[in-house]
């Protein structure tokens, strides 16, 4: 082997250990960082107070899809598992934000809030909680016709989706912090927390006081 091609060799072999590594990297999946004991995980039915009916059932398979299409859980009954997660819809809300000519609707901004968490069936302890949840999507309506309209539970689909991953996500790779907002096809899904939220009044703030003068300082006799 001459002197160049010897040269040649050396200069590409640091190129072809790094383009491995980044195959390596890109392949490898994240380590879960839930206690090593938790190996099952159940999805209790979540809750609904609302006034829509079948939401829950909707959120609760698409979580327990999610979950299953992950593959590092087995999701199972409650009273096999060694984790439960556990949620209830408590908001949801249609608001129209456009017309036609008609006054008929033409966008709609759909919003859905959830309280989860997720408990520690071995210790019997909260491993984390998240109140306030929220799935927001600004949609055009199927009446419309405008590109990318869908029917209203079209819409729920996409919300439940998210917030489906998001839950995985927060699980399974960060039970310890708080959900990032994520946006996807115009939805999203974060947690807003309560000292975030406006003051119930707008009262200008008060005042101070007025303080009365010091009396003079007294002379001496």
């Amino acid at each position: 082997m001459n002197a160049r091609i010897h040269r040649l060799l050396i200069g590409l072999f640091p190129v072809a250990f790094l383009w491995s590594g980044c195959l390596g990297f890109h392949t490898h999946q994240k380590p879960s960082i839930l206690p090593p004991y938790i190996q099952k995980i159940a999805v209790r039915p979540f809750a609904n107070h609302t006034q829509q009916y079948g939401l829950e059932d909707k959120l609760t398979l698409a979580i327990q899809s999610e979950f299953n299409n992950d593959g590092r859980y087995q999701i199972t009954t409650e009273d096999q598992a060694d984790g439960v997660l556990i949620g209830d819809v408590t908001r949801y809300t249609l608001e129209p934000l456009s017309y036609d000519t008609n006054h008929v609707p033409t966008e709609y901004k759909l919003t859905i809030l959830v309280d989860v968490s997720f408990k520690d069936k071995v210790k019997n302890q909260e491993l984390w909680k998240e109140p306030g949840m929220i799935g927001e999507l600004r949609y055009f309506a199927a009446s419309s016709g405008l590109a990318g309209a869908m029917a209203e539970t079209d819409a729920q689909q996409v919300i439940w989706d998210q917030m489906s991953r998001d839950i995985r996500t927060r699980t399974i790779e960060g039970f310890g912090t708080e959900a990032k907002a994520s946006d996807n096809s115009g939805s999203k899904s974060k947690s807003v927390p309560s000292n975030s939220l406006p003051p119930l009044n707008n009262a200008p703030p008060s005042m101070p006081s007025e303080q009365p003068p010091a009396p003079p300082p007294q002379q001496p006799y």
